[in-house]
């Protein structure tokens, strides 16, 4: 099953690069998420991605809107990944059981074990607001993200 726009957001509770727990509906009420699944850490495409997602973090809603990216790479590899490129924001582990949260978004390519680059905004009250999926080789348009995000201010 895929998640759609205007469905609530499958909730979720995965460890980050530090191994605290994040759980998505703790943003309920708090912020908009910027949810980013991408297939493995330290591949080109996705450290492009996640870096201009840092270098632009302030311009994508600044305080209001909270970045989680989801991986099925293990935590100890989102630490050493996010220490070398300075990530701040959380990189969720997938990791065990294998790919669950990506599964139950339905971008999990099973072929390859890993999750494809998708990308939902969620709403404040817990809803999809807008979402995107790219092939696993194809780069997602930060603009695409800035835009979505101001037509839901």
């Amino acid at each position: 099953m895929t998640v759609e726009v205007g469905d609530a957001a499958p909730d979720f509770e995965l460890k980050d690069q530090h191994g605290a727990p994040v759980r998505l509906s703790d943003f309920r009420g708090k912020k908009t998420v910027v949810l980013v699944f991408y297939p493995l850490a330290f591949s080109g495409v996705c450290t492009g991605e996640l870096c201009a997602i840092r270098d632009e973090l302030p311009t994508l809603g600044g305080d209001d809107v909270q970045v989680l990216a989801v991986s099925v790479d293990s935590m100890f590899s989102h630490r050493a990944w996010a220490d070398q490129e300075g990530y701040e924001f959380p990189l969720l582990s997938d990791f065990w059981p294998h790919g669950a949260v990506a599964r139950s978004y339905g971008i999990f390519d099973e072929d390859r074990g890993v999750a494809t680059r998708g990308t939902y905004i969620i709403d404040k009250s817990g809803v999809v607001r807008w979402k995107v999926e790219n092939a696993i080789p194809d780069a997602r348009d930060l603009d695409e993200y800035r835009k979505a995000l101001a037509d839901i201010s």
